[in-house]
């Protein structure tokens, strides 16, 4: 594949792997110091920034890979594809995979938890898989936030250790060991512990979540 995202445009997908935000159901890590409701609250809110920031991505199909039912919150121009598989990689293959059937191009995944990303970052990953195989972005707790890749395989994620201090590690030295030229976006932190809540919401003031947030109970500690 020849040619950068944004010079010469090529057909390119940005997929968001979510769930519904149902209290007791999502962000349950969060549970105490909020309430379930609350929790729900703030995974509604970091959803809908990441899809009002991925809608403002050009020349991209926007899809959601959602486990649930889509609500008010989802915007128009976004193709919703139901989750598959049981553990998280085998989702995350089975996003790749399907988003893959529908449109044979280079995808860029991310989770509904870093509502401070950018459309600048994703045109910025969606560019690198013009001369990349793939495209890591690192969490800060040893995750990753960002998998580009040119063609899913789903042998890259199935049997990766998630929610480990070491899933990062282990999915780039598969990307390596796979023989895929690898680019490197920024590190970020995803929102998964009530220090992480405040860390992020500080990053975007203006932002669904930092609102959300304003309605809870908890103190900053």
């Amino acid at each position: 594949m020849s040619g950068r995202y944004g010079e010469h445009p090529i057909p390119a997908q940005v997929v968001v792997i979510a769930k519904e935000p149902v209290p007791g159901k999502v962000k349950t890590r969060l549970i105490p110091p909020f309430t379930p409701g609350e929790a729900a609250a703030l995974a509604a809110a970091a959803l809908e920034d990441t899809l009002r920031t991925v809608a403002r991505v050009p020349d991209a199909r926007h899809v959601l890979a959602l486990d649930g039912t889509p609500g008010a919150w989802l915007p128009e121009s976004f193709t919703v594809l139901p989750q598959r598989g049981r553990g998280l990689d085998q989702r995350l293959a089975a996003a790749f995979d399907d988003a893959h059937r529908l449109l044979p191009a280079p995808i860029v995944l991310i989770g509904m938890d870093t509502p401070q990303v950018t459309p600048r970052l994703l045109t910025t990953a969606l560019s690198l898989l013009g001369d990349h195989e793939a495209v890591f972005g690192p969490a800060a707790d040893g995750g990753f936030w960002l998998l580009g890749l040119r063609v899913p395989d789903p042998a890259l994620l199935l049997g990766v250790p998630m929610s480990e201090p070491t899933t990062g590690e282990v999915l780039l030295r598969r990307l390596t060991q796979a023989g895929l030229s690898v680019a490197s976006m920024p590190c970020l932190t995803d929102v998964d512990t009530a220090a992480d809540v405040f860390a992020v919401a500080d990053l975007t003031p203006r932002s669904a979540f930092a609102a959300a947030l304003a309605r809870t109970s908890p103190l900053r500690r």
